[in-house]
């Protein structure tokens, strides 16, 4: 048996992404490379966006300090509020939104600021946007209803609008560099995280199809913890499988999904916000499924070692066993 390191990409954003690149750098069989949704809308990087012209940070911030030597420390620092910034346009931001803000502006380059951001904080891994282009995610509800923006498209969905499609305006195209990257991966995983804010968008930039197309290994799927409002209350994995599937132009090989609930009373919390643990529902025969309890504590988070462990397992199922 031979190991070797393997270029797994992890595909998402928000919350769910970065805590699989931390408990993942750990691995040392495992070189990383997070593709990271660029649509961000609202809060500190939606404001940015709009004031200052950049592209928004919040995403590619997190990611990268969870890849950090030091993440503790690096987000204490860059995740906190400037108290010097209390009042006027900047008020508000975190110090590393600002930050990458900056050498973006200062380089000209998204990218190279990326990479002077990961080799400041001593990353274990990669970050890559899909895309430097500038665009707006947009939802078309069944009843023919459309929204503008993630928090727009965020908000219809927890009202119980259920979303047709999504789609972006105008249309963006994957960066040459980060085509490449994908190209050169040996597995993917998609997820966790806000299935038409996060992972969906990723796929409909134009080229990322192509890319997938070259990666001869795995897709593994971690299923989200939880349906997302009223508009998804009949969602399952299995469904989350079938569409990213089709976006994507190729099958979803593992699904990882959570087998096992809190108690009553964290489950009371989030039914005031319509959300309810995400159902299994019926995959393809072909689909490797791995369940556990991935659960953490009282929040909607997954349990960092475990499920790092079992995408590990995946991992060394799909290919070196195969």
């Amino acid at each position: 048996m031979h190991l070797r390191t393997l270029k797994v990409g992890c595909f998402g954003g928000g919350t769910g992404l970065p805590s699989l690149l931390g408990g993942m750098k750990t691995n040392p069989w495992v070189e990383q490379h997070a593709i990271v949704t660029m649509f961000d809308s609202g809060g500190s990087s939606g404001q940015l966006r709009d004031e200052l012209g950049v592209l928004p940070p919040g995403d590619v911030l997190k990611c990268a300090l969870a890849l950090a030597r030091s993440e503790a420390e690096a987000r204490k620092i860059l995740l906190s509020r400037l108290p010097m910034l209390e009042h006027g346009r900047l008020a508000g931001h975190t110090g590393g939104n600002l930050l990458l803000s900056m050498m973006e502006q200062y380089s000209g380059d998204f990218l190279a600021a990326i990479e002077g951001l990961s080799r400041l904080l001593g990353c274990r891994g990669a970050v890559w946007p899909i895309t430097t282009e500038r665009a707006t995610l947009c939802a078309t509800y069944t009843g023919g209803e459309t929204t503008r923006g993630e928090v727009e498209v965020d908000r219809g969905q927890a009202d119980g609008q259920r979303i047709d499609h999504v789609s972006l305006d105008p249309p963006a195209a994957i960066h040459p560099t980060v085509a490449r990257a994908i190209r050169e991966l040996d597995a993917i995983v998609i997820g966790p995280g806000s299935f038409y804010t996060s992972l969906m968008p990723i796929f409909l930039v134009d080229g990322c199809r192509e890319a997938l197309r070259a990666v001869s290994g795995p897709v593994i799927l971690i299923a989200n913890l939880l349906t997302e409002g009223r508009g998804m209350a009949h969602f399952t994995a299995a469904e989350e499988a079938r569409l990213l599937s089709d976006a994507m132009g190729r099958p979803i090989d593992v699904v990882i999904w959570n087998s096992a609930t809190p108690g009553d009373a964290v489950l009371e919390e989030y039914a005031v916000e319509h959300k309810a643990p995400l159902p299994l529902g019926t995959l393809p025969g072909d689909v490797m499924l791995i369940e556990g309890a991935f659960w953490k504590s009282r929040y909607a988070r997954h349990h960092r070692r475990r499920l790092c462990a079992a995408v590990w397992a995946a991992l060394w199922q799909k290919c070196f066993r195969t």
